[in-house]
């Protein structure tokens, strides 16, 4: 990779040179990927360019074209995705690039939508993913210390990073190759983490990006949160904003490489929401201030199939509040709003890239950016600061209304298209609907505590770590001892009962005494160790102490990950015996890796025994901890996507067909769910919803999976749940609410060529559009005037148009979209001169074949 010089000559340059080499007759010279301190180049051409979040493995692939589709038509220009180690490499030398770890068929999608893609090798990925990407065995590597100056560790990570390199070369996939991907990244937010490890973090980064440019992709290679990237590594940013930002040298572009547009979410935590007009507005102050490349994350967040999700406590879903939702829907207005704040920096890129801005005052919290090139473009961005109060603002002798906390683009320096807290696309509502699918018949099998198999145990004296027994082949491990009680205990004759109390690093237990559920407990995402304390009933005699510890995904943050624990360490101890204090750590420990039913593939048709399953009915009427649960169900018809409504269960796993769908938990979320304002600085305890509601309801269930009939569902209940309210739903859009106000900015406005003419002002328009296969069915509420309230709850204001329903039912009715031009003479007359009004709709959508008012 070759770094560009400061100044506009360096792209004009390549670009002679690219020419040069196309008269000459030598077609097949690839230019490349370089930057200078404005942009990337490509072929010698500085981009602003857009870029969406797509996790491969979080889908399916069927499903990736058509959500990379959905990302071009959104106005993105590049893909990002990481490369997790963990799938590709489950044992040492042994690949895995199969199903929807085939990174080689995602990047060439990526290609064949003529899109660019960045691919963040890592192998360190985060990503609230199992144990950070990281393939377990790497643990057991002698003398491993991860991320650091640890040869071990860098004999591995070179060895997974030079094998995807050589993968994507092979398949011709680097844009110097004429493929899609433009950028690459090693390592992943190593800042922090460095510092704390001193010369010996800083010795480890330098060898990593010297490593990486060793492999000579042709294209650039980023660092994220790494202030001291070394040269020719260009240091990016991640977060909520970075418009403070700026990287270490000042040849280096500005490149932010996570543009956080929501937050993760855990079991037991409500669901996080990031306003648009407050994502917009951190994108516009980025570009405003020189910035060339922004990245979503996430664009889809997609699914954590299997036992992928990491944190711990780290939902299946991975929704992201993101543009396109788990289930690949398109999210309004999110989707619809960055759409066009793209189109809108788009129309000022060449200003943007070919000088830098003129900062001015406009008030006490307001100010104007303005590029002005050499060859006559003018580009302005003026922003308000303010937090609650809109502001009016002169620029270039003209007034311009700013709302609070937002940022107006004027391509032309003259003509306002967008303004980041204007939102003039619809809002959709979605929601889950009952299928076609009849009520589960279920069958179940019950874990037989009683009956473990002595060939998978082993006794050894003391507490064992959990994953050094299992390496992660089950989330689940039992610890089992036994415990003698003498005759003349007291509790046995009327007094207290002894208390068991169980120290654990992580992440949950259930506690079984004599073969009965005894009580359960949990850590938290923040709080990963915990303590059970609880009463037990014991009897004269043996008695057999079970301990099922459960890990809920691999922490994913940190350092060190080779010396993290899980599982119980104790010390257990039952307290309230004659003795006083007896301590059970030091003792015999029977241990066992993994489910009865795991060891028996239960949850694989062409494996599972059925001898040993009993009518679920029989089961029901009292609930039982360990129970697998099977059904048989048809495929229902359409192509909403789909899942299961978990309600009525406790907590466990969930296979269709043997395809692990993830992670349940009906874990109630607890939190403030407050107001939410775009305005101010955004956190994740901000803008929540689902308070005292289930953290995680639905499951996707990817209709790819799926056979026209008799597929194989399989749940494993850990508390208890009924499964009898378990039902498959479809993911679908309910109805559409738009807002916009008579006067909102219009990109058609725009016409650079009309500079000193007469204008005709165009009209903004209400645009409804439902889900492909539903029409418009009905107009829940119409009014052309000064309506109040939000989608949902709206209400008429002091003014309104009395035609407003009568014309909307007209025009949009039948239809599966429709456009309705916001002006007086639409609406029979001017409802309230003088005063500014707005047009606000919500419309029910419904299958296409049950609307009976169509209307061509």
């Amino acid at each position: 990779m070759v770094r560009m010089g400061t100044g506009d000559t360096a792209p004009r340059l390549i670009l002679w040179l690219c020419l040069g080499f196309l008269i000459l007759g030598v077609g097949f010279v690839q230019c490349g990927v370089t930057y200078d301190r404005k942009a990337l180049l490509i072929n010698g051409q500085r981009r602003i360019l857009f870029s969406g979040s797509i996790h491969y493995p979080r889908s399916t692939p069927d499903m990736w074209e058509g959500l990379i589709q959905k990302a071009k038509d959104g106005g993105v220009d590049v893909i990002e995705t990481y490369v997790f180690w963990n799938l590709h490499e489950p044992s040492p030398g042994k690949y895995d690039f199969d199903g929807r770890n085939d990174l080689v068929r995602f990047v060439k999608t990526i290609h064949k939508a003529g899109l660019y893609a960045h691919l963040r090798i890592g192998p360190y990925v985060c990503a609230e993913w199992n144990f950070g990407g990281f393939p377990v065995w790497l643990k057991y590597v002698p003398g491993i210390s991860f991320r650091t100056d640890n040869e071990p560790f860098k004999r591995a990570m070179q060895g997974f990073t030079e094998r995807i390199v050589e993968l994507m070369k092979s398949e011709n996939l680097y844009e110097s190759q004429g493929g899609p991907i433009i950028l690459s990244q090693i390592e992943n937010e190593y800042g922090r983490q460095g510092q704390l490890l001193g010369a010996e973090g800083h010795n480890y980064m330098t060898w990593a990006a010297k490593m990486a440019i060793a492999t000579e992709t042709g294209v650039p290679w980023v660092m994220c949160k790494e202030t001291d990237a070394p040269d020719p590594v260009i240091n990016t940013c991640n977060g909520f904003y970075c418009d403070s930002f700026a990287p270490n040298k000042p040849y280096k572009p500005l490149i932010w490489t996570e543009a956080w547009s929501g937050w993760f979410t855990e079991f037991g935590g409500p669901m996080h929401h990031r306003p648009v007009q407050d994502l917009a507005f951190a994108v516009a102050r980025f570009i405003q201030k020189g910035g060339s490349f922004v990245n979503y994350y996430m664009y889809h967040g997609g699914t954590n199939f299997g036992r992928t999700a990491g944190g711990p406590f780290v939902t299946t879903s991975y929704d992201y509040d993101a543009p396109i939702d788990e289930y690949g829907l398109i999210r309004e207005p999110k989707y619809g709003h960055l759409k066009e704040l793209h189109r809108a920096i788009k129309m000022c890129e060449k200003a943007l890239v070919s000088t830098d801005p003129v900062i001015t005052s406009l008030g006490n919290k307001q100010q104007a950016h303005v590029y002005s090139s050499e060859s006559g473009e003018c580009s302005a961005f003026l922003a308000n600061y303010d937090t609650e109060s809109a502001a009016r603002v002169l620029f270039n002798n003209v007034h311009y209304n700013l709302p609070p906390w937002s940022i107006s683009i004027l391509p032309d320096c003259r003509n306002a298209v967008f303004n980041t807290a204007k939102v003039g696309v619809q809002t959709s509502q979605m929601e889950m609907l009952p299928t076609s699918t009849p009520n589960f018949q279920w069958q179940s099998y019950l874990e037989d505590l009683s009956s473990l198999d002595d060939r998978s145990t082993f006794t050894t004296q003391g507490l064992l770590e959990q994953i050094n027994v299992t390496r992660d082949t089950s989330d689940y491990l039992w610890y089992m001892t036994s415990v003698d009680i003498g005759e003349t205990e007291s509790f046995l004759h009327g007094g207290e009962l002894p208390t068991l109390i169980i120290q654990s690093t992580g992440h949950a237990v259930h506690i079984f005494v004599n073969g009965q559920l005894s009580g359960s407990a949990f850590g938290t995402r923040q709080n990963r160790r915990f303590t059970y304390r609880g009463k037990i009933n014991l009897h004269s005699g043996t008695n057999r102490i079970a301990l099922l510890s459960v890990a809920v995904g691999l922490p994913n943050v940190g350092g060190h990950f080779e010396s993290w624990n899980t599982g119980i360490l104790g010390p257990v101890a039952l307290h309230g015996l004659s003795q006083g204090k007896r301590d059970l750590s030091w003792q015999k420990w029977t241990y066992q890796v993994g489910l009865k039913g795991e060891a028996m593939n239960l949850a694989y048709p062409t494996n599972a025994p059925s001898n040993g399953w009993m009518d679920a009915s029989l089961i029901v009427q009292k609930p039982q901890p360990l129970t697998w649960h099977k059904t048989y169900f048809d495929a229902p018809e359409g192509n909403e996507p789909l899942a299961l409504d978990m309600e009525g269960m406790g907590k466990g796993q969930i296979w269709v067909n043997g395809e692990s769908i993830g992670r349940y938990w009906t874990a109630f979320a607890t939190g403030d769910c407050g107001h939410c304002s775009y305005t101010g600085t955004y956190k994740p305890n901000k803008c929540l919803s689902g308070c005292g509601q289930p953290t995680q309801r639905y499951y996707h269930v990817p209709r790819s999976w799926l056979k026209p009939s008799q597929n194989l569902l399989v749940i494993f209940e850990e508390l208890g749940g009924n499964p009898s309210a378990v039902s498959l739903v479809k993911r679908s859009v309910s109805g559409v609410c738009a807002e916009v106000s008579e006067y909102h900015p219009n990109i058609k406005n725009w016409q650079i060529e009309s500079y000193g003419k007469g204008q005709t002002f165009r009209r903004p328009k209400v645009h409804l559009k439902c889900s492909p296969g539903q029409a418009i069915s009905a107009i829940k509420f119409a009014s052309f005037g000064t309506p109040l309230g939000k989608c949902g709850s709206y209400q008429q204001g002091e003014c309104h148009a009395a035609t407003s329903y009568a014309i909307l039912e007209r025009k949009c009715v039948g239809k599966a979209r429709c456009a309705v031009t916001i002006s007086n003479s639409n609406f029979g007359k001017d409802p309230c001169p003088n005063v500014l009004k707005r047009l606000t709709v919500e419309a029910v959508c419904s299958p296409e074949t049950s609307v009976t008012s169509w209307k061509p």
